[in-house]
């Protein structure tokens, strides 16, 4: 097994001239994208599907007028001003996403990385949504289907690293480590595991001094989300993108 870690959004364009065919793409958007995926499926969510731009999401409402809208731009809810219409559905946060507002809802999400980071892994083998939330249940889909090459894809924060995304990163390192025998770590997921074992002894600490966890700790609506997108293995399921771009439980 070999396993990269892409630490930075800055180096996701040169996805686009990879041959992913044969690589698993990991990605993880803690605060808040992913996290925010991985919890509506669990409160009941037939299906995300991340589009890049407002623009986008807008249209498939358009044709498809049962779908909700969530996101985020600057990481609070899109606006009527932004939409030229009304307000989305949702902002970004998980704790949003309650069972009875998204069961059996589709929704159609944009969010300023995460859902980029997504889009830019199309053509992958498989392509998972993943975070601290159900970071064991990813590692044994990857174990359970023999994969060999890992790519783990940190969103980041506008164009700069995410430290809670790289932490997620080589914790999910430190697991697929356990369960293969003598993987084979890039430099980057190096990087990744040496961050993940000196904050592990107190990830929430370390994921609140992240740039991005500062800003929501700022806002007071939305300040809980740092704790709660940093537990570990609340919901045991696994978040995978089909190839018609949605993501569903995946469930085998």
């Amino acid at each position: 097994m070999k396993i990269e870690v892409i630490l930075t959004p800055t180096e996701l364009p040169a996805l686009a001239g990879r041959d992913l065919r044969e690589t698993v793409c990991i990605v993880f958007d803690i605060l808040r994208a992913t996290s925010t995926f991985v919890t509506a499926l669990h409160q009941g969510a037939k299906a995300i599907i991340p589009v890049c731009e407002i623009a986008e999401a807008l249209a498939i409402k358009q044709k498809q007028p049962d779908v909700l809208l969530g996101g985020e731009r600057d990481g609070v809810k899109i606006r009527a001003a932004q939409t030229g219409g009304g307000d989305f559905d949702f902002g970004n946060s998980p704790r949003e996403y309650t069972p009875e507002k998204v069961r059996d809802k589709t929704i159609v999400s944009t969010t300023t990385n995460g859902t980029r980071a997504l889009r830019a892994c199309v053509g992958a083998k498989a392509i998972l949504a993943a975070a601290f939330l159900n970071l064991g249940a990813t590692a044994k889909y990857i174990h359970q289907n023999n994969s060999k090459n890992i790519l783990l894809v940190c969103a980041g924060t506008g164009e700069n690293r995410a430290d809670e995304d790289v932490l997620a990163a080589g914790a999910l390192c430190e697991l697929l480590a356990r369960e293969n025998a003598r993987p084979a770590f890039s430099i980057s997921s190096q990087i990744a595991r040496r961050d993940y074992a000196q904050a592990k002894s107190d990830l929430l600490g370390a994921v609140r001094h992240a740039e991005n966890a500062r800003r929501l700790l700022a806002i007071p609506e939305l300040r809980d989300d740092v704790a709660f997108c940093s537990q570990r293995d609340v919901f045991p399921l696994i978040a995978k993108m089909e190839v018609d771009g949605s993501i569903r439980v995946c469930r085998s």
